[in-house]
């Protein structure tokens, strides 16, 4: 996709959007438009009033062009930090600031050598996670980073080979550090073969989520503990101070009728299974790779690599979840929203950031709602729509914006990242 242009009305705000990106390679706007080989070079507007949303709420565009921006955590005193999937000039997390206080960005500096995607803020520091371990930076009291050139080395010799090998992180309140370790081996099948192992080798060391010391330097793998088993790539992770407990949001696996044709169709293959949203305690086993959840059915199934048919219930004693989604959305962020500027029925409720489709709903791309009342789970909806800028049903382009990240500002603002575009949008409430 070609660089991403801006559409002004008038020469003066062309002028001077263009010198804001001269001076600080960030763009402080409300719209843009993308040219693409797919719309035979015609412009596409994609603008941020275009987000759906529900009444009172609206979005904006802080930045736009940072790389594939992941996930994203806001210090106390507004300092903005994202997290990259590669590097970019080097380095991988960007500091992004208002440092007026004007409303727009107009501070942007790329710091840490390690691309990755887990970022939390707790107790005093940053925590940052690559493909491999956690580093954690010293903050000061407005939560900005001191010593940008030395962080600190928490954990290493975390397993990475290469596909879903990002690690999420959250830090609870009595010091211990959780790490997403998602599997490279989509269900745990033996080569060259429909059978999955049993057992399962690869929950040794993924598939699940480990416990390490928050405050302890140089841990390696061999330090932590599995806190929990059977889930196969937690990339949304929180640790929600109300209910004081671990939840997560995981991608299930990939198709079942290439393999098994004669228990799933291709349409069964597009629509299961659900993806699903935990709330973890420690020793909690959620299945995988044994087992799926069915949301048609409303019941953890077998899979068929171990004997399973498509109909079969499961006899392990694997969790529920707490809510099952459609298939294949990807729910690449969880965020419990803590804030005040938003109604109140939004408080102590989860977001999700879709970052895929669902070829059943036929939605995708999208940041979705699930209310919590006195710490159980209400029905989910979609919160923010259209990122896609396209109408999934029957595109007519390609997808503009893929939500990865979620972070919400000390105003109570919520923040999502984009990871095609590198795009921060910026979602505020305003009671009429």
């Amino acid at each position: 996709m070609q660089k991403n242009l801006l559409k002004k009305t008038g020469a003066t705000l062309v002028a001077t959007t263009l010198a804001l990106a001269a001076t600080t390679c960030l763009f402080a706007y409300k719209s843009m438009t993308v040219t693409s080989p797919e719309n035979d070079g015609k412009f596409v507007p994609v603008e941020a009033k275009d987000i759906k949303l529900p009444a009172g709420f609206s979005a904006q565009i802080l930045a736009t062009d940072l790389g594939p921006t992941r996930h994203m955590t806001i210090g106390k005193g507004g300092s903005m930090y994202v997290r990259l999937s590669k590097l970019k000039d080097g380095k991988g997390t960007y500091l992004l600031r208002d440092a007026n206080g004007d409303g727009t960005l107009d501070e942007q500096k790329l710091f840490g050598d390690f691309p990755g995607t887990g970022v939390t803020i707790k107790n005093g520091y940053l925590y940052s996670s690559s493909n491999k371990g956690v580093y954690r930076y010293k903050l000061n009291e407005k939560e900005e980073i001191i010593d940008m050139d030395k962080p600190e080395l928490i954990v290493s010799g975390l397993a990475d080979h290469g596909r879903d090998n990002a690690k999420p992180v959250a830090v609870d309140n009595s010091g211990n550090l959780y790490v997403t370790v998602g599997s490279w081996n989509d269900n745990c099948r033996q080569a060259g073969s429909g059978k999955g192992m049993s057992p399962c080798s690869i929950l040794d060391s993924a598939g699940g989520i480990w416990k390490f010391k928050a405050d302890q330097q140089n841990q390696t793998f061999s330090d932590g503990k599995r806190y929990a088993t059977g889930v196969k790539n937690a990339v949304g992770m929180d640790w929600d101070n109300k209910t004081n407990a671990l939840y997560v949001t995981s991608h299930g696996r990939g198709k079942f009728d290439d393999l098994f044709p004669q228990y799933y169709t291709p349409k069964q293959s597009a629509e299961l299974p659900a993806e699903t949203f935990y709330k973890l305690k420690e020793g909690d086993d959620a299945g995988w790779p044994y087992i799926y959840y069915d949301h048609f059915q409303n019941k953890k199934i077998l899979a068929p690599e171990y004997g399973g048919d498509g109909k079969t219930a499961s006899g392990e004693k694997a969790i529920n979840p707490l809510v099952a989604f459609p298939a294949h959305l990807g729910p690449n962020a969880l965020m419990f929203y803590s804030g005040n500027m938003f109604p109140a029925r939004y408080r102590n409720g989860a977001f999700i950031a879709f970052h895929s489709q669902s070829s059943e709903l036929k939605k995708g791309y999208m940041v979705a709602f699930v209310p919590f009342v006195n710490g159980k789970p209400g029905k989910w909806e979609i919160f923010a729509d259209n990122f896609a800028g396209v109408d999934l049903v029957k595109p007519s382009g390609p997808i503009q914006h893929r939500p990865c990240g979620l972070a919400q500002g000390p105003d109570g603002a919520l923040y999502v990242t984009d990871d095609l575009n590198g795009t921060i949008f910026k979602i505020d409430y305003k009671k009429k």
